[in-house]
């Protein structure tokens, strides 16, 4: 049986090249994003890899709306052998002038989405070999005053914030879940990736550095977190 990777929040850099990556080894890819034309774009992509791939619009600071797709992926591509999260926003830059739904929303899609989808997946993760739950975060989430200094002056206090809840909930179910032999990893992204809205012609990170960690780590099933200078 085919194995299907869920990769919610598609678009250039990271997610591309996790989608083309797994998609290589065999996996059908199941891209999740709002956007429409670009999921059309991104299927049409794999195809021509020779990558089975279908488009699932949703909203991924909706988790109503996250767990609602998960059927129709199942119906789609079968039983979601991996869930692979790099979705955030960058939102509530500013956590004191920012609205309150502004930073429910950053929070939103690091982590109560990402649960939604861990939750109404289960059955499926629990079922299967190999299993897996892979997420990209960032280095704002690391607790350290010189990192905190920089979410400040690059208006990204909301993502910092995000990026710690998310860090912590990655290590809690890794430890939830070992016993189910679901493997959790993250890989910490500790720079700039060429290709997304953070690279002003200076990244030095190739994405498909980050998607060879993610399959390492998918096929070790050691360590939690790896870290991506």
């Amino acid at each position: 049986m085919s194995k299907t990777i869920l990769v919610g929040g598609y678009g250039p850099g990271i997610s591309t090249a996790v989608a083309e990556k797994f998609g290589a080894e065999g996996f059908q890819i199941a891209l999740v994003a709002r956007n429409v034309d670009k999921l059309a774009a991104g299927v049409k992509a794999l195809e021509a890899k020779k990558i089975r791939a279908a488009a699932f619009p949703a909203d991924l600071a909706d988790a109503a709306a996250v767990a609602a797709l998960i059927p129709k992926v199942r119906e789609a591509l079968g039983p979601i052998t991996v869930i692979e999260w790099t979705a955030y926003t960058n939102d509530a830059g500013d956590v004191l002038a920012a609205e309150t739904a502004d930073l429910q929303r950053v929070l939103a899609v690091a982590t109560t989405s990402l649960l939604a989808a861990v939750r109404t997946t289960l059955p499926d993760l629990k079922s299967q070999k190999e299993s897996a739950i892979l997420v990209v975060n960032g280095g704002l989430g690391y607790f350290d005053a010189s990192v905190d200094a920089m979410a400040v002056q690059w208006g990204s206090m909301g993502l910092a914030i995000a990026n710690s809840a998310k860090h912590k909930l990655v290590s809690l179910l890794s430890h939830k879940l070992k016993s189910d032999g679901i493997y959790v990893g993250e890989a910490m992204v500790l720079g700039s990736v060429k290709g997304t809205p953070w690279d002003q012609g200076q990244a030095t990170i190739d994405p498909r550095t980050v998607a060879a960690k993610l399959w390492e780590l998918y096929r070790a099933r050691g360590e939690t977190t790896a870290q991506i200078a």
